[in-house]
């Protein structure tokens, strides 16, 4: 019983009342999450010559790690995990501008975080694969040009040029933003809550599947800036954000700026074609999730 009590006063200690400092840190474990697998399947398939995992196995350790990154933060923070997401509905106003800083240092810590711990669980594996780091291992945390094998069997390493690099992730987030925004429009389809993050991480898995094939579909800046950093201090160096497409444009910021751009076309798209005309005369607030929390804590959207 006394034991009970102290463990009770303990917990009573720890929980915070603050909801906007409850929903950084979840935001930073929900991207955590979603970096952890995500990343560590990359890794598997790398680092064992795709003998334990591939193409596909990739696109679904990203699927799935959204959608347990959504089931982890989703009830407190709205599940965002993604800073083109919080960025998109802010422009909108379905979601407070003063609360994007904080959600986006959350998404980034909880990024970085996930790439060190992967790095720590594949640390001797990676030491055994190469003696020196190079591109080909930091492509396990960052998205980078990818290859193309021509009709003469010839591998071609800089087929991709940065404004087709851009236009890939403005149109895979955009694909993305429209098909999270039908998903969680409680006047659309009515999906039930507790299916909402099956589906989003349906849709990463299909945008994957359909779009990896040109820079591995990162459509999501904390995804790819803070592994990448990690990556730079981490033992790749420079070459991590020096890296280029084939004309001659650094490669960093494509995966950065372009799903912002293709985040607000998604919501845009949405809204002027489906969102903007529903007959019903309530505010559509894209969408609206009760968090489980103290009864004067106000709902957040996801």
């Amino acid at each position: 019983m006394g034991n009970a009590k102290l463990v009770e006063a303990v917990q009573s200690k720890m929980k915070l009342r603050n909801s906007l400092l409850r929903e950084f840190l979840a935001e930073l474990l929900g991207t955590f999450i979603l970096l952890a697998f995500g990343t560590a399947s990359v890794a598997q398939c790398i680092l064992t010559n795709k003998a334990n995992g591939d193409f596909f196995s990739i696109n679904w350790g990203w699927g799935i790690g959204v959608t347990l990154g959504v089931l982890v933060s989703g009830g407190i923070s709205g599940g965002h995990i993604n800073p083109a997401v919080s960025v998109s509905l802010a422009v909108w106003g379905k979601f407070p501008w003063n609360k994007v800083p904080i959600y986006m240092i959350g998404q980034y810590i909880g990024a970085f975080l996930a790439s060190a711990m992967v790095y720590g669980v594949y640390l001797n594996a990676l030491d055994s694969f190469e003696g020196d780091r190079t591109l080909a291992t930091a492509g396990i945390w960052a998205t980078y040009p990818g290859s193309i094998t021509n009709v003469n069997g010839t591998v071609m390493t800089d087929y991709l040029s940065s404004g087709n690099g851009l236009g890939d992730q403005v149109v895979g987030t955009m694909l993305l933003l429209i098909c999270v925004c039908a998903i969680t429009d409680p006047r659309n389809m009515e999906v039930p809550k507790a299916l909402i993050p099956l589906f989003v991480g349906f849709t990463v898995i299909n945008i994957g599947v359909c779009f990896g094939f040109n820079c591995g579909y990162a459509i999501n800046p904390a995804r790819d800036l803070a592994p990448r950093i990690f990556t730079l201090v981490g033992g790749w160096g420079s070459d991590t954000f020096s890296a280029t497409t084939n004309d001659g444009v650094a490669w960093w910021w494509v995966p950065v700026v372009g799903p912002h751009i293709g985040a607000i076309l998604g919501v845009t798209v949405y809204e002027v074609f489906i969102g903007l005309h529903h007959p019903e005369a309530q505010e559509f607030t894209l969408p609206q999730v009760t968090p489980h929390q103290d009864t004067s804590t106000a709902t957040h959207k996801f």
